[in-house]
């Protein structure tokens, strides 16, 4: 089949005789992927930590079609269509005995140490296949893991209606942060960032106040909003270390924040940012995937709720639509800064000739 395999640094390969998934365990799922995106950790491996196996298929963020499942699997039938969640964890440490899978000692995801889902087909065990309803289509179901991640953060925040709340950095974690935070019952959101085109989407999305850092420091900008105050939640969606200790100016005092965000680099924080921690009383939240007890949790049956309700809208993220053929040179474009990328979305069924005739048929007509 066709899949996008990592094999190193920067060396991303499509391939089309990787094997097929198959049936090995009674509660195995078969799924036919329709729609799978790239998520920052991705890009982040790619440009340098490189693969776990060599060789792997890469990917997790994705929604399909069931073909084939295991004889020990009930709810689930042919057809079905389905998001998957990526995680495994071990349920035998610590973590997963007191129901945090999130903190699991073990845990990973498909395209790690598992194949993962820039693929034709990909294989799960049914406790981790989220049904989709009818009215919530392939791509957008493949922000259902993104999404779930947002809401793991949020639940971890003690965030109530009428709270204000700053979301520092909107790419598409901070976009789909951006209406979580509605969803919590915010009555203002911030949306900070340095890109207007990302602030734009951000404010079509929900946001109140839309503030680019790069005219004036985002906390002097947030003071200015808020009388001096601050905001009651801060959200770190960036992953940058320079806005992973700006963002401790954000809140009011006794205030929080919640980190979603990776930078995967040292973090020095200068000590007017790192006081506030201390002065302010704040409390800070680490959030790490996006389960949790019963697995997979909560964060997954409400991203599809509001899917369906259309108060989680994905589509103005989505950036880029492309076939698997295309991903090695996506990937070089996205961490090479050449293309203008907010999400971006691989349909495995496409080829990239395929693609090319139905965009001059409608082209055409």
């Amino acid at each position: 089949m066709r899949a996008l395999n990592l094999y190193g640094v920067q060396d991303i390969r499509f391939e089309d005789n990787t094997p097929v998934p198959v049936i090995e365990n009674d509660d195995d799922v078969i799924i036919k992927v329709k729609s799978v995106g790239i998520c920052g950790s991705d890009i982040s491996r790619y440009k340098k930590l490189g693969p776990y196996v060599e060789g792997m298929t890469f990917g997790h963020e994705f929604a399909g079609e069931v073909t084939e499942v295991g004889p020990g699997v009930e709810g689930i039938k042919i057809g079905d269509r389905v998001a998957g969640c990526p995680a495994f964890v071990c349920g035998e440490c610590e973590s997963c005995r007191r129901g945090e899978p999130a903190q699991c000692e073990k845990l990973t995801v498909i395209g790690a140490r598992h194949p993962g889902a820039y693929a034709e087909y990909t294989k799960l065990p049914a406790s981790h296949v989220i049904a989709l309803p009818d009215n919530v289509d392939y791509d957008t179901a493949s922000l259902v893991e993104p999404s779930s991640v947002v809401a793991h953060g949020f639940y971890r925040t003690s965030i109530q209606p009428g709270a204000e709340v700053a979301i520092m950095g909107v790419g598409s974690i901070g976009l789909l942060a951006v209406q979580w935070a509605k969803i919590f019952g915010a009555k203002k959101v911030y949306a900070i960032d340095i890109d207007d085109k990302k602030l734009q989407i951000a404010k079509e999305l929900g946001a109140d106040v839309v503030i680019n850092s790069l005219e004036k420091l985002a906390h002097e900008q947030m003071m200015e909003h808020t009388n001096g105050r601050g905001v009651d939640l801060a959200v770190e969606s960036a992953g940058s270390p320079i806005t992973s200790a700006q963002v401790f100016a954000l809140p009011r005092k006794g205030g929080e924040v919640v980190f979603m965000g990776i930078p995967y680099a040292d973090i020095n924080i200068a000590r007017f940012y790192f006081e506030k921690i201390v002065r302010n009383e704040l409390t800070v939240y680490g959030s790490w995937n996006a389960i949790s007890a019963p697995f997979p949790g909560k964060e997954w049956t409400s991203t599809v709720h509001y899917m369906s309700t259309g108060q989680i809208n994905v589509k103005p993220m989505i950036s880029h639509r492309l076939s698997l053929q295309e991903g090695p040179e996506v990937f070089q474009k996205v961490i090479n800064r050449e293309i203008d990328s907010v999400k971006v979305i691989f349909h495995p069924e496409d080829t990239e000739i395929t693609r090319q005739l139905n965009e001059e048929v409608v082209t055409a007509g």
